[in-house]
């Protein structure tokens, strides 16, 4: 069964590292034409964290070596991603850029590996870990959902709305005394 394991392990790894690898393209017409166009730099900031925290994941659980040397790719890839960003953006862009890689990259990080080092020990601490890791993955892939999500529920609202149009578009007024009476005392008041 270990054997099995580690197989899948490095068949993810491999796609883990074209995953990576995909934003090449974008980076080679980055630099192709010396500007970072309208691309945003918060993806590869986010997973430059992503990637750090799995490492500092990887590096503490015993026996996750893949997960820490995959991430550690990860690492180096959008590291270049990052700086390479950071050369060719205008400079409010490399500016956000750079503050975001402060908080998210340094400081973020640095919290977490202190707060987990120091305060935990252990499962608990490889439990937290995972939790953070797995967290922001959620976020990070998730996030794109969310555009989509007020119009589902806008296409729920407006497919409900049809369908008691089709229920009652030839419903008749009612001859009820009852409500006919309350509505006139209401109009009295």
């Amino acid at each position: 069964m270990e054997d099995l394991s580690f197989i899948v392990g490095v068949i993810g790894n491999v796609i883990s590292v074209l995953v990576f690898l995909s934003p090449v393209g974008t980076f080679w017409r980055i630099v192709k034409n010396g500007s970072t166009e309208d691309f945003e730099s918060l993806p590869y900031v986010c997973t430059l964290l992503s990637s750090s925290l799995w490492t500092y994941y990887g590096i503490t659980k015993p026996g996750a070596y893949l997960v820490a040397t995959v991430n550690g790719f990860g690492i180096l890839a959008e590291a270049v991603y990052v700086v390479l960003f950071l050369i060719y953006a205008p400079r409010k862009m490399r500016v956000k850029t750079g503050i975001l890689v402060g908080i998210l990259n340094v400081g973020f990080l640095a919290a977490a590996i202190l707060v987990t080092h120091l305060a935990l020990e252990g499962d608990t601490r490889i439990d937290a870990i995972g939790f953070m890791c797995a967290g922001l993955n959620i976020i990070m892939y998730g996030s794109p959902l969310a555009a989509m999500v007020p119009n589902g529920i806008g296409f729920l609202l407006g497919t409900a709305q049809l369908i008691l149009y089709a229920i009652f578009r030839k419903a008749r007024p009612s001859n009820d005394t009852i409500s006919q009476g309350l509505l006139e005392q209401g109009f009295q008041k």
